[in-house]
């Protein structure tokens, strides 16, 4: 078979889709769609291997002819050209930030909540360590980033910065990268402690205090951030499916918010009925949204379109007098009033449905929680009236206190 010339090359790339044998293994490949590229065909362990050596625009023809022997010949010589490509890439990881790109996109795939790591990394790991040589990293440096996490009063976010670290520099050693792991010294006790389960729920009477205190404190806890908190107690979503929704999941006028899988942390779909109050404090974010595609939009100059992961959180620990990063703490507007997160009010929630006579599994239903055990495989019915009678009780109930205009 004659070998390919230039203008040969010219006029295949123009012409049908196919494969072109130039010799030596070497080969024009001219896709359906894409641009035309050079294959390098090699058998390797009794496998037939094919790897692609670059794309024609970038890649003449006589370089390509001289690239496939350099790489045939280190074929000879025992080394799988595309080991040899891979080794190669791993060659380019230099920083701690070059390796957690190389972890992370393995993450993508493997892990359903891979944009977690990624936030821990980029906030908390990354401004320590990130831009160092891999090393120089030393156990003193993890160290420090346990302890800035701690000082912040995060320290689940301190545990999971730990076995984020362990992750990332084990992946260093099975790349040969490094020798040692500057983060396996260290245990629970050196970052946030064992965690112990929460079990915080707000009884009528502090969700009366608390709502109270938000709106004495509009000028730092935002109206965006109350109708949030309100929500999350009469829907009891969880909060990042309710501060990353779109408006595109709500129909107000059948009054059902229809929770996409891929945003349900369950992983299945659910129509939520939404109550009238519910219904009032949507509208009047809907115009506060001022056409944005999300229900809260995030207010500050950001990548990310909506309300931040942390902000809720945060807005709520500053009224105790906690402000991570800050030297000078906030006065603590809560006095001996008991620390809650954002969580506890889902937990509330679940609290007041029972405190109402709703059955279990009702409740359990509202909370987008699968149904346990036998019942649960064979129960396929979804109970939407049982729940939407049930959030409309919770919202008489609850409509005294939350619903006053600020």
């Amino acid at each position: 078979m004659a070998s390919l010339t230039s203008k040969a090359v010219s006029t295949k790339i123009k012409g049908e889709p196919g494969r072109f044998s130039d010799g030596g293994g070497l080969y024009l490949v001219v896709p359906k769609v894409g641009s035309a590229y050079w294959m390098l065909r090699f058998t390797s362990n009794k496998k037939r291997k094919e790897m692609t050596i670059g794309r024609v625009e970038d890649l003449p023809l006589a370089d390509a002819r001289i690239e496939a022997a350099l790489q045939m010949k280190q074929h000879r010589e025992g080394l799988d050209p595309l080991i040899a490509k891979q080794r190669a890439k791993y060659e380019l990881i230099h920083s701690v930030d070059d390796l957690f790109a190389d972890w992370h996109e393995g993450n993508i795939k493997r892990l359903k909540h891979h944009h977690i790591p990624l936030r821990i990394y980029s906030k908390d790991i990354a401004p320590v360590i990130g831009q160092m040589q891999l090393s120089a990293v030393t156990p003193r440096d993890i160290r420090q980033i346990l302890i800035n996490i701690t000082d912040s009063g995060r320290p689940t976010i301190a545990n999971d910065a730990l076995l984020h670290c362990k992750q990332l520099f084990n992946h260093g050693i099975k790349l040969d990268l490094t020798a040692s792991n500057p983060a396996s010294a260290f245990s629970v006790d050196d970052a946030g402690g064992i965690e112990k389960s929460r079990h915080r729920a707000l009884t009528l009477e502090e969700v009366t205090f608390v709502f109270k205190r938000f709106r004495e404190e509009s000028d730092s806890f935002t109206r965006d951030n109350y109708l949030a908190c309100a929500l999350l107690v009469l829907l009891g979503a969880r909060k990042g499916e309710l501060t990353e929704a779109k408006w595109s999941e709500f129909d107000l006028d059948k009054q059902v918010w229809n929770l996409p899988s891929e945003r349900s942390k369950s992983g299945v779909a659910i129509d939520i009925p939404l109550p009238d109050l519910s219904i009032e404090w949507l509208n009047e974010l809907k115009v506060r949204s001022f056409d944005s595609a999300y229900v809260f939009p995030n207010r500050r100059s950001s990548k990310m379109p909506h309300m931040g992961k942390d902000t809720l959180n945060r807005a709520i620990s500053k009224l105790f007098g906690r402000e991570p990063g800050r030297a000078v703490q906030p006065e603590n507007k809560m006095g001996d009033f008991e620390h809650f997160t954002v969580h506890d009010l889902r937990r509330t929630c679940r609290s007041l449905l029972a405190s109402m006579g709703v059955p279990g599994h009702v409740a359990e239903r509202c909370l987008n929680h699968k149904i346990r055990g036998v019942e649960g495989i064979y129960n396929r019915h979804d109970y939407f009236d049982e729940r939407k009678e049930a959030m409309n009780q919770l919202a008489q109930k609850i409509a005294p206190i939350i619903q006053i205009n600020l």
